[in-house]
């Protein structure tokens, strides 16, 4: 039995003229994106844990002093705390040029084609393939999110 939901949105559906060719372009790009994301995340990762390492080294440095070991204490203090991870760059100082010279300019290069191909409409490969692949009629298989009324029910 049908119902509201069994028919995607409009938001998720093709603009008239749009191709299935762009379609899959439009995905590719999105997946592009996504992958993008996921790679900035781990970047975000590596500053958080190099940052806590550092932190860490604190209290290297305190327990090689009162275990009497001055030098060593000393070199991981001069040579390694504060370093920076490559030359002239702290993490924070890759992350902000990962994010003005690739990830901004991706974002925007990606959100612009969207809007010229698509009228900004986001995920429209993925929607093709949910109404591909899911079973029509079924009530865990529908297009859209359940419509609730004011006082909850549906």
């Amino acid at each position: 039995m049908g119902n509201e939901n069994d028919v995607m949105d409009e938001a998720h559906q093709p603009p008239d003229g749009v191709s299935e060719l762009t379609v899959r372009a439009l995905g590719a790009l999105s997946k592009a994106l996504e992958t993008t994301e996921r790679a900035r995340g781990h970047l975000y990762g590596f500053h958080q844990l190099t940052g806590t390492a550092d932190f860490e080294l604190d209290e290297a440095v305190r327990l090689l002093h009162e275990a009497g070991h001055e030098e060593h204490a000393q070199r991981v203090q001069r040579e390694i705390v504060g370093r920076n991870v490559i030359p002239g760059h702290w993490t924070f100082q890759i992350v902000e040029s990962y994010n003005s010279t690739y990830y901004q300019p991706f974002t925007a290069v990606e959100r612009e084609v969207l809007e010229s191909l698509a009228v900004s409409r986001n995920h429209l490969y993925e929607a093709g393939l949910k109404e591909a692949r899911r079973t029509h009629s079924h009530p865990d298989h529908t297009a859209t999110p359940a419509t609730r009324t004011a006082d909850g029910g549906r």
